[in-house]
Formats: C-alpha cells, sequence, structure tokens
C-alpha cells in the first residue's frame, strides 16, 4: 500500500555506537538485521538490512551516543510488513519500547524503540493512503509520490 504522507525511498543514514560489534549483534538480535559487510582493523563501519532497509554503521571514535548526550539526535524510520512480530521480537529481547504499537494520524502503524546505544526508532507500515491535507498539514509543493 502506498501512502502519500509518508514516502520510503531508499536513504542510506549512517549510525554512530560506541561498540560497533555490540550493536551489530543487538540490531540482529532484537530488530532482525543481518550484517552485508564490515571494513576496517579494527572494525570501523558496516553495512546492514533489513528487507529494503539499508544502514550504515559506524565507530564512533570521539563521538557521544544519544545514551551518553542524555538525548536522542535523531529517529530513523523502517518499513516493515508484520510490525506486530518485529515489536514483539524487539520486546523479548529487551529492546526499551518508547510507544506501543498504534496508528498515527497520517495513516502508519508503527511503534518506537530504543536501541542499546540510545539511538530512536519506528518500525512502520502504511495502514491507509492519506494526503498530508487529510490530516492538516500545509502542502507547499504539490508532487506526486510514486
Amino acid at each position: 500500500m502506498a501512502n502519500r504522507s509518508v514516502p520510503t525511498d531508499i536513504v542510506l543514514p549512517p549510525v554512530m555506537y560506541q561498540d560497533l560489534s555490540a550493536a551489530i549483534a543487538w540490531l540482529g538480535l532484537a530488530f532482525g538485521f543481518a550484517e552485508h559487510y564490515h571494513y576496517g582493523e579494527p572494525m570501523s563501519g558496516a553495512q546492514l538490512y533489513l528487507g529494503r532497509a539499508v544502514v550504515m554503521l559506524k565507530q564512533a571514535h570521539g563521538h557521544a551516543s544519544p545514551a551518553k548526550l542524555g538525548f536522542g539526535t535523531q529517529s530513523l524510520t523502517i518499513f516493515i510488513e508484520d510490525v506486530e512480530a518485529h515489536y514483539a521480537r524487539a520486546k523479548a529481547a529487551g529492546a526499551k519500547i518508547l510507544e506501543e504499537p498504534h496508528e498515527t494520524v497520517y495513516g502508519e502503524f508503527q511503534y518506537a524503540v530504543e536501541d542499546l546505544d540510545g539511538h530512536h526508532w519506528l518500525f512502520s507500515r502504511h495502514a491507509r493512503d492519506l494526503s498530508p491535507a487529510d490530516w492538516g498539514a500545509v502542502i507547499v509543493h504539490n508532487s506526486e509520490q510514486k
């Protein structure tokens, strides 16, 4: 299903972790990410995927994680089909659930979770196709979403 309010184009965000090896293992266990590759000696980066979503992980050389900062620095949204099963997996793995599964005003069914370094993640699927105008957003540039 498409949702004009939330397009799912591919973005490759780098996410910094204090312990890259631990993050790769944790993201696999809690969220189901699979490692595609890693590089560096010692390891300094890795690429992981979940379905069609791809993220780059980097060793946080001199950078503080959101957990160390005491606040989040971004939120990553990953689109998946079975939000309920994913939520159960993350919860069983001990992930910190920030929002229970729910449908948003803009037509997404999602839940929010925090990972081992304090990064905020949303796992979502389209529930309804809504124009941003349907829920009160002001459309500035009208473009057709594919």
